[in-house]
């Protein structure tokens, strides 16, 4: 089977279906956590994403509007838009589109807010071009996940969650797309706690210290791989079965092979950890890998915003940076729209 038919088999959708705003064409992506399986999704071995109502949003302009500013969106713009050239010579030549872009996840926190705003550059510039073609969902992810190969050399986890949405269980491979061995959509009676660390991870240096691993054959490694793809299918089956105290358990021990075998959780995640749990009864799972970013945690929905409001309140006092977001997951979604 084709990367583009594993990730989209049974989507039926198409990029390029943006929805007009005024002058604009806009493409709206979610960003994601993981519940479990950092690294396994270019490694090998099983994961657990969820998408999180935490959009980005790229709404693209034509050359008439003017005076739009390009440089929210930093250099991916004209990179996005050069790739893009290079596969569909129907865009127009020239500079890219002017852009407007808007984000509610927090950056370089380990959502894939970096991954959701190429995302939604590819989509929406294939929107506002609809003379280049329809382009199969699948082919956007399989972009998506090569632009960003090139740069940070990792998996491709991000692209697949946040194209797809919902709460998907990962098979990684050790090139190309992992393939979805499942889906589920994640309870509405549960609300998603971000614990935003306001600590910028490195994913380049994480993704290069774990390929010197690979490199050496570090047991450590090994043993993280093992453990971490059989805690996520404990993830998976307490999603599944709505086992709340199961999934927060699961998760745990998914984040102490993460700080324990491949180190990296820091002394601050560790704090919040540890006060979240002693003064709310919460635990926390770091989300992404590259030593900051964000924690994330499950409570039930009706439960959400006295549980931030009382997590917010054990945290300011020695971390006032810190914010606590609660996040609704985000559903399967038809991509551009």
């Amino acid at each position: 089977m084709s990367a583009d038919a594993e990730v989209s088999a049974d989507a039926g959708t198409r990029a390029g279906a943006g929805t007009r705003a005024g002058a604009g064409t806009r493409a709206v992506v979610p960003c994601r956590a993981c519940l479990s399986g950092e690294d396994l999704d270019w490694l090998g071995g099983r994961s657990v994403s969820v998408a999180l109502d935490l959009p980005t949003t790229v709404e693209v302009f034509p050359a008439t509007a003017g005076g739009t500013d390009r440089t929210d969106a930093g250099s991916w713009a004209a990179e996005v838009w050069a790739f893009l050239r290079d596969r569909l010579p129907a865009l127009p030549d020239g500079p890219p589109p002017a852009v407007r872009v808007g984000s509610d996840a927090p950056a370089a926190s380990g959502l894939s807010s970096s991954t959701a705003l190429i995302v939604a550059l590819f989509e929406a510039y294939l929107a506002a071009h609809r003379a280049a073609g329809d382009v199969p969902v699948g082919t956007v992810t399989r972009w998506a996940y090569e632009f960003e190969f090139a740069v940070f050399n990792g998996g491709g986890m991000d692209q697949v969650a946040v194209v797809e949405g919902g709460a998907l269980l990962l098979e990684g491979r050790t090139t190309g797309l992992p393939a979805i061995l499942e889906r589920t959509a994640f309870p509405a009676d549960w609300t998603l706690l971000v614990v935003d660390s306001a600590t910028a991870k490195s994913t380049g240096d994480h993704i290069r210290t774990v390929r010197a691993q690979v490199a050496a054959d570090d047991p450590a490694l090994a043993e993280y791989m093992a453990g971490t793809d059989a805690t996520s299918e404990e993830v998976w089956k307490a999603l599944v079965g709505r086992d709340l105290t199961g999934l927060g358990n699961a998760m745990s021990r998914a984040h102490v092979a993460m700080r324990d075998l491949q180190r990296m959780s820091t002394p601050l995640l560790e704090d919040l950890r540890e006060l979240a749990l002693a003064r709310v009864g919460l635990p926390l799972k770091l989300s992404g890998a590259g030593g900051g970013g964000a924690l994330v945690g499950v409570c039930p929905a009706e439960e959400a915003e006295a549980t931030a409001a009382r997590l917010r309140s054990a945290l300011h006092g020695r971390h006032p940076d810190v914010r606590v977001l609660p996040a609704r997951a985000a559903g399967r979604r038809t991509p551009g729209a």
